[in-house]
């Protein structure tokens, strides 16, 4: 999503490789969501950055070099890594990047500094600090804490706690800020979960009928659109298929999803593929 976006929109002015995604992950470092960083069929010098904010610059370059790809990664890491350490708060730094320059109001509207929002909560902040350097396509993620297939309720509790103050603390920050009229949120999984149990106490993979969010940039707030059946299984009514979910996404930030193509292998590749239909009803 982010590489076809930042193509599109960047296909006439040369821009800074690197400079433009970026990945937050939990400090332990369970998954960052670097995973789906990879160019694939685009250009070696699209790939977003994953951030770890416990590395050196030169540490966060060194583990790529050597590979096949390694004058294109090389050169997209580095720069982009300098663009990092610097955009925050218009400082070079080759250590870690800190909240130091932060208030504490706005340390405590994102959780900062308690135990169970911290992590979430410096990420978010992180998030939006990035924002307001100019990066473009932000990723923040949880981890796979959501996945309980045993012992759901407490599972989800506990990161459900974790996430809701933070993300509701961009949300705010964003707003006050003025950023969000031109900053799409977007939160979401790969699915959700089955409406009956697994094992004793948790709930299967479901990618029948789940839920996304989407606030901002373009979005009319306040709208629920598509309709579960009575078990919470399976959508059966305005059903948005992820393609549908991609073109309205790339519809907000300005391209048609269409025209939007990259010859791949002999043939014009499209994020949507040959399918997609932006959801009209959402837009503001």
């Amino acid at each position: 999503m982010g590489h076809s976006s930042l193509l599109g929109i960047d296909k006439a002015p040369q821009r800074t490789p690197g400079t433009d995604e970026e990945a937050l992950g939990p400090s332990d470092n369970s998954d960052s969501g670097s995973d789906t960083l990879g160019a694939g069929n685009l250009p070696a010098a699209d790939p977003g950055e994953p951030v770890d904010l416990t590395l050196s610059r030169d540490q966060a370059v060194a583990p790529i070099e050597g590979t096949s790809e390694a004058s294109d990664e090389t050169e997209s890491s580095d720069i982009g890594v300098d663009q990092i350490i610097e955009a925050p708060d218009s400082e070079e730094r080759t250590d870690d990047i800190d909240l130091d320059d932060e208030s504490p109001a706005t340390k405590a509207l994102y959780g900062i500094g308690q135990e169970e929002t911290d992590d979430f909560g410096r990420q978010c902040l992180l998030a939006r600090r990035f924002a307001e350097a100019g990066v473009r396509y932000i990723q923040v993620s949880t981890g796979y804490k959501w996945d309980q297939h045993k012992d759901l309720v407490s599972g989800h509790n506990k990161i459900a706690r974790a996430s809701d103050r933070p993300i509701a603390g961009l949300l705010k920050d964003l707003k006050a800020r003025g950023l969000l009229d031109d900053t799409l949120v977007i939160w979401g999984a790969e699915f959700g979960r089955t409406p009956f149990a697994e094992g004793e106490n948790g709930r299967d993979h479901n990618p029948q009928g789940f839920t996304m969010w989407l606030a901002g940039g373009g979005v009319r707030g306040g709208t629920a659109y598509g309709e579960t059946d009575e078990y919470v299984h399976r959508a059966i009514a305005d059903k948005v298929h992820v393609h549908d979910l991609h073109a309205t996404v790339l519809h907000l930030l300005g391209l048609n999803h269409e025209r939007l193509t990259y010859r791949y292998s002999g043939r014009d590749f499209r994020l949507t593929d040959v399918h997609g239909e932006v959801v009209k009803q959402i837009l503001a």
